[in-house]
């Protein structure tokens, strides 16, 4: 079965269950499957173990470890994926850390990530629970150049959801907290900061193969869970649904000191799916306009986006500090296992260092719909479009703060006022 027939089941359920006649549909598909057809139906419709997102539906080719571009052994960052005595892949589940990358290299689609969307139809054609979708900083572009934030967010609440929050509003507060942590901890010239901001793979690479770097992490949660937080500490009982390029954020999502955030995540491409099986064609909506982030925030979806937009933000907050941030970015998962190896031989100069697991930033990610260079580009324009350099000069983002409990961007240091935008690492 190949990707594209997968992609299809899902497409169908999708469909059917917006009709109303889903279980007749997936009895037809039974009926022209063959023996993977239930398998794949069952994580198509997100059925499956709940803290599991990466699933192995079949044996592959025995020969697909020969070839490097499917080889789902080598593309393992965590040793999780093995074979047994006939060559067969096992998935080590205390190893895996649900990034997907196995999934991205797999050709024949024996190793699916589980899609999350199925059981959220009926809570959006019922209305009764508000269902806020919260969209990645890489999103625009992706669903076509002529389609605009504000017309996504009518495709959206056309679909069900009760509206659309752009994360770049949230990586704009995280950009504040971010800046204040690098104040606190960097005060001599030896001091460094990992930003563990965007990127899940590099935060797992951190906590699991590099240890020893914890302490120098920031202690900071990610944009999309900050922004799930706030979203539900303004609409208390909504549910959030978090929209990106990629994979390993399903898996960030249900890591226990964070589960509460996001209740299901979605890639740019199965929403792509999505608007095809229901025929919404973005580009045809209405204008629905609706967002205040700065260019600091609107950044983050590319490599270099984040340092830029913390040390532009330090310069206004702390501009009498004399060690200024000295950032260096590792760009795709072997710059920052190689970026990772220098800071522990005390061979980088920098003070703040910023990894991206996927080459380009969240802009080159596995399920984004265009060339990263290309997301980099509309990335980089819209973010010149926001009136407002940094989050700083934001007065959107200052009352955004002070709704959720923020007085002061001092607050940020203070553990129990900052608490939904903390993590600790240890």
């Amino acid at each position: 079965m190949s990707a594209q027939v997968y992609d299809d089941i899902f497409k169908k359920l999708v469909k059917s269950a917006y009709r109303g006649n889903m279980a007749s549909e997936i009895e037809k598909m039974r009926q022209n499957g063959d023996e993977h057809t239930d398998e794949y139906i069952k994580y198509a419709s997100g059925e499956g173990d709940p803290d599991k997102v990466v699933f192995k539906v079949k044996d592959c080719h025995k020969d697909c470890h020969i070839n490097r571009e499917d080889n789902c052994e080598a593309s393992c960052l965590f040793g999780a994926i093995v074979r047994d005595m006939e060559g067969n892949v096992v998935i080590k589940q205390n190893n895996c850390s649900g990034c997907g990358k196995c999934v991205e290299v797999c050709r024949h689609y024996s190793l699916v990530d589980k899609k999350e969307f199925v059981p959220l139809i009926e809570i959006l054609k019922n209305r009764k629970v508000p269902v806020f979708a919260i969209v990645a900083p890489a999103f625009i572009g992706q669903f076509g150049p002529e389609v605009t934030p504000g017309k996504l967010r009518a495709a959206l609440k056309r679909l069900g959801f009760y509206g659309m929050v752009e994360v770049a509003l949230f990586a704009d507060i995280l950009t504040l907290k971010e800046a204040l942590e690098f104040d606190r901890h960097v005060t001599k010239e030896k001091d460094f900061l990992l930003t563990s901001c965007c990127c899940p793979i590099w935060v797992s690479m951190v906590k699991r193969v590099y240890q020893d770097l914890i302490p120098h992490i920031s202690p900071s949660v990610s944009p999309m869970v900050a922004c799930g937080r706030g979203v539900k500490h303004l609409h208390p009982g909504a549910k959030v649904v978090f929209i990106g390029p990629c994979i390993a954020k399903k898996a960030e999502a249900k890591e226990p000191d964070v589960s509460d955030a996001v209740d299901a995540v979605l890639t740019f491409q199965e929403v792509k799916q999505i608007f095809e099986a229901v025929g919404i064609n973005p580009e045809e909506m209405e204008e629905d306009e609706s967002e205040h982030s700065s260019t600091a925030g609107r950044t983050y979806a590319r490599t270099g986006g984040v340092s830029r937009a913390v040390s532009e933000t330090l310069n206004k907050l702390r501009p009498q500090k004399e060690i200024k941030i000295r950032a260096v970015q590792a760009d795709g998962v072997k710059d920052c296992r190689e970026m990772l190896k220098n800071i522990l031989g005390d061979k980088i100069d920098a003070n703040f260092l910023e990894g991206m697991g996927c080459p380009g930033g969240c802009v080159g990610g596995p399920k984004a719909l265009i060339d990263a260079r290309a997301g980099r580009d509309f990335v980089e324009k819209y973010g010149q479009e926001s009136p407002y350099r940094t989050p700083v000069d934001n007065k959107y983002v200052l009352e955004l703060l002070e709704h959720l409990g923020i007085k002061d961007v001092e607050d940020f240091l203070d553990g129990e006022k900052a608490k939904m935008f903390t993590r600790d690492f240890h």
